[in-house]
């Protein structure tokens, strides 16, 4: 992960897509699935931008930690978001 927003961020620069100064958040995380609920996690991506109008990305995110018992601490979680 490290090395692909290394790269990415070097991209987004080379290509000038924002005026701004652009670097990702600090940290990451990666989760799997199996192939069998493939069709399930591509519906959720092509229709996110829908689903978050109703419920935000923290409250998704959240319930996606809980649910597969993922321990986390809610000071380090958000503090991005208002």
């Amino acid at each position: 992960m490290r090395e692909i927003k290394k790269s990415s961020n070097e991209f987004i620069k080379d290509k000038k897509f924002t005026k701004f100064k652009f670097q990702w958040q600090e940290g990451y995380g990666a989760f799997s699935y199996s192939h069998s609920h493939l069709d399930n996690v591509i519906s959720y991506i092509m229709n996110q931008k829908e689903h978050h109008k109703k419920q935000s990305f923290k409250v998704d995110y959240m319930a996606f930690l809980k649910k597969f018992d993922i321990e986390f601490k809610d000071e380090y979680l958000f503090e991005w978001i208002v």
